[in-house]
Order: structure tokens, then C-alpha cells, then sequence
């Protein structure tokens, strides 16, 4: 990270090292960044700190998790197979047998329908030999340590694992790139916002499964980051126990209230800006 953001500087006029040999650790670049003012206009002052930040935000921190991860059962009927490829929203799919953790290939979709356009019969075992192998990411990898990898290994998408070998989510160069470029979109990403309603009386209704870090870059707030990823995980630390029923709490000077728990996890909450 470094290297990027002595480059970037570079090319905004602004020499951050004095010599070939002297170069600024992330805090001292970070000074440099915030002290250089006008100098560097506020839009890439804050994408220079988002990429200083990479340090610190791990492939947990932003991954889909593994509920989420659309794949697709090779064990599967044909018919199911074909519809849920013809009914993906993503331009890549995991292939597995029975469960995910049993991966076979990643597929990406253009590859699926070029063969559904060929004459050549199109069948589980052509699907196969189309699929590309999956790459593997290890739980915890820093962003800024992964997006060298993603760059290295010519790959932009990966699974990742745990020290099991269970695989927890997926991650995506673009996933990356948004960390760093995202919260300059003038509008909240279309997944949170499914995540987050505004209510009349100031507060939004969100569900428990919505990421913390996306809630902060939505609505601008500061909830903690350094533990869960998700609203329900947050709420779950600080009782310390599973609520039986609607309950209300104050969470880094936000007043929360639990609207729906059902199946062990907090499904909806309502959450007021910090007083």
C-alpha cells in the first residue's frame, strides 16, 4: 500500500518520501494525506485513506458470506440446473455436489450460455470441462495483501476458507475496489438499500443480516467494526444471550429496538441516529 499511495501522491505533484530509499509507513503517509489540505482535493484525500485503511479491513470484513453465495447443485436434475443458470443475477456461479464445502469449479455464465448456442450437446459434463478452477483465500487475509494476490494470480474472484478448509464466503476484486472508491457513489448500493427502510419518526428499520461497515457508509455512522460483521452479530455480543422477546438497547450512542427474532438471529431492528 505503500507503493500505491506514494504513487498516487506522486501524480497528484506531492513528493511523500525524500529519498529512493526513505518510505513513509502507513501512519506517516496518513499525516501526509490529511496535512496536505487543498493541496489534494477532498474526493482523492479520502480514497488515499481508504486505501491506507486496506491495512486493516480483512476479506471477512467484506465477503459474501456462505449463505449467501449462489451455487449451484451438479447432483442436481438438468432442468433445475438450466433454469438456475438462466436465472442468475451474477456473471459467475459455484459449481458443487450436495454441499458447498464439496466445490468442483467456478462457471462463469458467459461460458454456460456460449455452450447452450453451440450444437455441440450441452450436458452436466460440458458444463464441467467450461468450469474454472476455484482460487482459494484464507480467512483473514488483509484487503491490501489479497488485492496483490487477485493481481498476481490474474483472478478476480475467490473462495474463501477457514483453518478447516470449511469455506465461510466469497470475495471479488470489485469488492475491493469498492471499499475504496465506493463511498464516492451518490446514492446508497442498491443491496443496502433493500437492507435499510427510513421510517417518519427519524429511524430506519434494517435488517440483522446487513453489514456493519455498509450501514456506516450508508448512513454515515460510526458503529463499531472491530467485532461481528453483521447487525445481528453486534446486537448478539452485547447481550450476551439470545432475546426471547422485543427488547431495546443503546449501542455506540444508537438507541436500537429488536422488531423480529425468529430461528435463533435477529431478523429486523429498529435503529435511531446517535443522540
Amino acid at each position: 500500500m505503500n507503493f500505491i499511495t506514494n504513487g498516487f501522491l506522486r501524480l497528484l505533484g506531492i513528493n511523500a518520501s525524500t529519498s529512493k530509499d526513505d518510505h513513509l509507513s502507513s501512519d506517516e503517509l496518513r499525516t501526509v494525506v490529511n496535512e496536505a489540505g487543498s493541496l489534494i482535493p477532498s474526493r482523492h484525500q479520502d480514497m488515499l485513506i481508504s486505501i491506507l485503511d486496506l491495512e486493516t479491513v480483512t476479506v471477512n470484513d467484506i465477503m459474501v458470506p456462505r449463505n449467501e453465495i449462489t451455487g449451484i447443485d451438479v447432483n442436481d436434475d438438468w432442468k433445475s440446473i438450466v433454469r438456475q443458470l438462466t436465472h442468475s443475477p451474477h456473471g459467475r456461479v459455484v459449481l458443487y455436489r450436495d454441499q458447498i464445502d464439496e466445490v468442483v469449479g467456478m462457471l462463469r455464465l458467459r461460458e454456460a450460455y456460449r455452450l447452450m448456442l453451440e450444437k455441440n450437446e450441452f450436458n452436466k459434463q460440458t458444463l464441467l470441462k467450461a468450469a474454472d478452477e476455484v482460487y482459494f483465500i484464507p480467512e483473514a487475509t488483509p484487503l491490501n495483501v489479497q488485492m496483490l494476490k487477485f493481481q498476481r494470480n490474474k483472478e478476480r474472484i475467490g473462495l474463501i476458507v477457514d483453518e478447516y478448509g470449511d469455506i465461510i464466503g466469497l470475495v471479488t476484486l470489485e469488492d475491493i475496489l469498492e471499499e475504496i472508491v465506493g463511498e464516492f457513489t451518490t446514492s446508497m448500493a442498491p443491496s443496502l438499500a433493500e437492507e435499510i427502510t427510513p421510517q417518519a419518526d427519524g429511524s430506519y428499520l434494517i435488517e440483522g443480516s446487513a453489514n456493519i461497515r455498509d450501514i456506516n457508509k450508508g448512513l454515515q455512522w460510526t458503529l463499531p467494526t472491530d467485532g461481528p460483521r453483521t447487525l445481528n452479530g453486534l446486537i448478539l455480543e452485547h447481550l450476551e444471550d439470545i432475546p426471547e422477546s422485543h427488547i431495546s438497547m443503546q449501542i455506540a450512542h444508537h438507541r436500537m429496538e429488536v422488531i423480529d427474532f425468529s430461528e435463533n438471529k435477529i431478523k429486523m431492528v429498529r435503529v435511531f441516529p446517535a443522540a
